[in-house]
């Protein structure tokens, strides 16, 4: 059994701090299970908005809830958004008899709804799937393959995974996207778009031959794209603006933030064929991306590149400053054009290099290439943080 102690220390504090908690996250990374640890599901605090009663009792949320104490959880909130309204009453009371933990798996409904009702009242905690930390260095290979969703990684092996993941995308495909977000679209379509998607992991988004391909406009597909963005399953990295001569790139990066669902939509079966794809590179890159955001913890994260081929993979604000990250699936990264250029025009405290092996050197007094298994400490020396 993993236990999810990161999330669970900052849960604790979070609630410590303020009146309510919002915990968001993909479907099936792990959120009910955690929250079960705060309050039993057998609990009269506890409401799954899945359960067929518990909606015809949210009929009246103030009535179900106003008499409660203690800690509430209330699970697949973006089934009923029209009840924030209600939570900002019940959190306005003095003294305060009730504290809510919410859970949801719809970001995009849940910000905008809390930030209209909830402002200074709800915070925010964006759970992930397992991570390097979680589940140790030993097991990183089978991690970046099989994914960070626990039913995943935990399978006794990698059929049985990929069964998983496969069932997994067919029900999101059915439920979430159509059901849930209203889409008036075939599964097929939505299941060949998520396809292709994979297939552009770790490229800059071009909306046309995607559009061209399933005969759709380009507004419908970057609804698409954001519908499944803001269902954590896509992360969009903006890219980075410099005020230089050279002309930017100004589209966004795609990439399908768990390995394993990009393996499972691409076709790859096992720990054992990863390396013999074209997309391994693009794959790494994605896995690294996923843990320095996880454990880095910057304030915010782009990517830069010109349309003369310069390109940082990561652009990290953290403390103030501002750091590069370049991924390099190599035995022996050395400097580059592109870290050249970035040293001389975006004004970068430092860079880093990631990438598998396990010596640290420098290549630059600004850039160090670093063994992606120092993520795990927070990579100490390089992002504002003393070794």
């Amino acid at each position: 059994m993993i236990e999810r102690a990161y999330y669970k220390k900052g849960i604790e504090k979070a609630l410590n701090r303020s009146k309510a908690v919002a915990l968001l996250g993909a479907r099936q990374c792990g959120k009910t299970t955690l929250a079960r640890q705060f309050v039993d599901i057998r609990s009269p605090n506890y409401f799954d908005l899945e359960d067929p009663s518990t909606l015809i009792e949210f009929e009246a949320p103030k009535t179900a809830l106003e008499h409660l104490k203690g800690l509430v959880v209330i699970d697949e909130v973006q089934r009923r958004p029209d009840v924030f309204p209600v939570f900002r009453v019940l959190l306005d009371r003095v003294p305060l008899p009730a504290k809510f933990l919410i859970l949801g798996s719809a970001s995009q409904d849940l910000l905008r709804q809390s930030s209209e009702s909830l402002a200074g009242r709800l915070e925010l905690i964006e759970m992930e799937g397992f991570g390097l930390s979680e589940v140790g260095k030993k097991k990183q290979t089978r991690l970046w393959n099989r994914g960070g969703f626990p039913l995943s990684f935990l399978a006794k092996n990698d059929e049985d995974s990929l069964a998983w993941r496969v069932n997994f995308i067919r029900t999101f495909l059915e439920r979430d996207l159509r059901q849930a977000q209203g889409l008036d679209v075939s599964v097929v379509t939505l299941h060949k778009f998520w396809i292709m998607l994979a297939h552009n992991h770790g490229r800059i988004w071009n909306a046309s031959p995607i559009a061209s391909s399933l005969g759709l406009t380009h507004p419908t597909i970057r609804k698409y794209l954001d519908i499944l963005t803001g269902l954590f399953m896509i992360r969009q990295l903006q890219p980075w603006y410099a005020n230089i001569k050279k002309r930017q790139v100004k589209s966004p990066k795609i990439y399908i933030r768990d390995t394993g669902l990009l393996h499972a939509l691409i076709g790859i079966n096992s720990e054992q064929e990863l390396p013999r794809y074209p997309v391994c590179g693009a794959s790494w890159e994605g896995f690294v991306i996923e843990e320095i955001i996880r454990w880095v913890e910057p304030q915010d994260v782009y990517y830069w590149a010109t349309h003369q081929g310069a390109e940082i993979d990561l652009i990290l604000l953290k403390g103030g400053r501002i750091y590069g990250v370049e991924i390099k699936r190599q035995d022996a990264p050395t400097m580059t054009t592109s870290i050249r250029t970035a040293l001389e025009y975006l004004n970068l405290e430092r860079i880093a290099v990631i990438y598998p092996g396990s010596r640290r050197y420098s290549i630059h007094k600004q850039v160090d290439v670093v063994p992606f298994d120092e993520i795990l400490g927070g990579m100490k020396g390089v992002f504002g943080v003393k070794a």
